[in-house]
């Protein structure tokens, strides 16, 4: 389910102040987040198809995670693109593919962020992949990143 067709039914998913209790919410948002993943996060496009405002979304994040919703999803994103770097075949994926199909489209930025994170930059990670561990997931990260960006 993606944002777009979210923000289309938003009457039928509406959070009011009280309906829904923050944990909800935030698992809500962690869902669509990570449903479209190619795409880049915008957490007001985000807001809009739960039917709360930037600040319900905020306080909630805040509360259950200690961090505003952006830096949360973005580590969420940021941990799948380390899980694919990890099983990918260097030989036939780049960085640069993996890193769009999380919706990372500054490739600058989330090499300096990933290297914050985890300790090394994104090259390292991908070349570091075992013969025998690429050949056995391979084609579970090829297929993923091919079905990704046909959806």
């Amino acid at each position: 389910m993606t944002i777009h067709r979210l923000i289309a039914d938003e009457t039928e998913t509406a959070y009011g102040r009280q309906c829904k209790p923050c944990r909800d919410l935030v698992e809500q948002a962690e869902k669509l987040a990570l449903a479209d993943l190619d795409e880049p996060l915008h957490i007001p496009a985000l807001c809009r198809a739960l039917a709360v405002s930037e600040r319900t979304l905020r306080k909630a994040f805040r509360r259950i995670h200690g961090l505003p919703p952006c830096r949360h999803l973005r580590m969420l994103r940021l941990s799948r693109a380390r899980r694919a770097l990890l099983s990918a075949d260097c030989k036939r994926m780049t960085v640069t593919e993996i890193a769009t199909c999380f919706g990372f489209v500054e490739l600058g930025r989330f090499s300096v962020e990933y290297r914050k994170v985890f300790g090394e930059s994104p090259s390292q990670t991908l070349s570091r992949t075992s013969p025998a561990k690429t050949r056995t997931t391979a084609a579970l990260a090829t297929a993923f990143l091919v079905s990704a960006r046909e959806a």
